[in-house]
């Protein structure tokens, strides 16, 4: 989202940091490394280059906190799914949630994943706190389909990280515009078969992540 330089820019009332990191992200995402100047930064949203110099220190801490701030609104969307009775279910609407936030933060989701900060060096990994908070719902729900039978004994984490290895490409593709209205079906076909894989009766599995499409976004 492109925070606006003219006479708009007082409308948005956010607070200054969030307006830095996402203007970051977008820099990084659009127009790559070299747009990523203090000066640059400061005039997409109307403040003084001291502002990120108070907020961030430098420019290595400002990409790490795009990283930081895009898993937290990662992690965020995905405790809002709530838990139910069914554990497969459960892992569909996580993946739904993985998909939302991505769509919806397109940019700070490019350089959590893909972004290079200033200096042609490597983004900061993200730490395993971050990721943590995010796919332990995952985790938890791959252990309760093994204990209710639907999924084959195995590390949950193991499996969680399947899941999300698969909803991730996807997410890219759709995100590089290569699956234009299928994206969603391509999706939960995509976990049903992976679901099979890992153990679950073909039938029931198509029964739960159905259920997952068809309940109400978080």
């Amino acid at each position: 989202m492109k925070v606006s330089t003219n006479g708009a820019r007082g409308r948005d009332v956010r607070p200054v940091r969030t307006r830095l990191l996402e203007a970051a992200a977008r820099l990084l995402a659009d127009e790559g490394p070299r747009a990523l100047t203090t000066r640059r930064l400061a005039s997409e949203v109307g403040a003084s280059t001291m502002v990120v110099y108070h907020h961030f220190g430098g420019m290595p801490e400002l990409v790490h906190a795009v990283i930081a701030e895009g898993f937290a609104r990662l992690a965020e969307r995905m405790a809002a799914v709530p838990r139910t009775d069914d554990p497969v279910t459960d892992l569909g609407r996580l993946a739904l949630a993985y998909r939302a936030n991505a769509r919806a933060n397109p940019h700070l989701y490019a350089v959590m994943f893909g972004g290079v900060p200033p200096g042609g060096q490597a983004p900061p990994a993200a730490e395993p706190v971050a990721s943590g908070a995010a796919f332990g719902a995952a985790a938890e729900a791959a252990a309760r389909a093994m204990d209710a039978g639907r999924l084959r004994r195995d590390d949950p984490e193991h499996v969680s990280a399947q899941v999300w290895s698969a909803v991730h490409g996807l997410v890219m593709l759709e995100l590089a515009g290569q699956l234009a209205g299928r994206a969603e079906s391509v999706l939960i076909s995509l976990l049903v078969n992976l679901s099979v894989g890992l153990g679950d009766a073909p039938d029931a599995a198509a029964r739960s992540l159905r259920a997952a499409l068809d309940a109400p976004a978080p």
